[in-house]
């Protein structure tokens, strides 16, 4: 009987010592902002043919930093445009190209917003579906 109520104490011992430990590799928490609807435009200005893209987004951010992203998504969804604007065929043809983009356009994202708010703010940029009409 005293044997197991001493593993008995030591198991929770170990637990109650591995708990903090536990609580310094939870991340911080996050959340997804999805720009809706989404982009929507053309691309590749030196085309003689009109080409379309259909992008949908989401933003991950911290928990604090939510609310302040979203104060700025007509900015945001703005200069997204006008980066996707810029982009040649060549540019969407390749998974390379298409995650050139994606960092493209989370630089900008994090450029305004530190323009405006002093701080990036955005954490990644995430493609949920990107679509181009040639």
């Amino acid at each position: 009987m005293q044997k197991m109520s001493f593993l008995l104490s030591v198991l929770l011992l170990a637990c109650l010592l591995q708990m903090p430990a536990a609580r310094a590799n939870e991340a911080a928490p996050v959340n997804y902002i999805t720009l809706v609807p989404p982009l929507v435009g053309n691309y590749d200005p030196g085309s003689k043919k009109l080409k379309y893209y259909k992008a949908d987004i989401a933003l991950r951010v911290s928990n604090d930093n939510k609310a302040k992203v979203e104060m700025h998504e007509p900015l945001i969804r703005d200069q997204l445009i006008l980066l996707f604007a810029q982009k040649t065929e060549e540019d969407f043809a390749t998974i390379e190209g298409k995650e050139a983009i994606r960092r493209d356009a989370l630089l900008r994202v994090q450029q305004v917003l530190q323009q405006e708010e002093g701080l990036p703010l955005v954490d990644d940029l995430l493609f949920n579906n990107l679509v181009m009409q040639r």
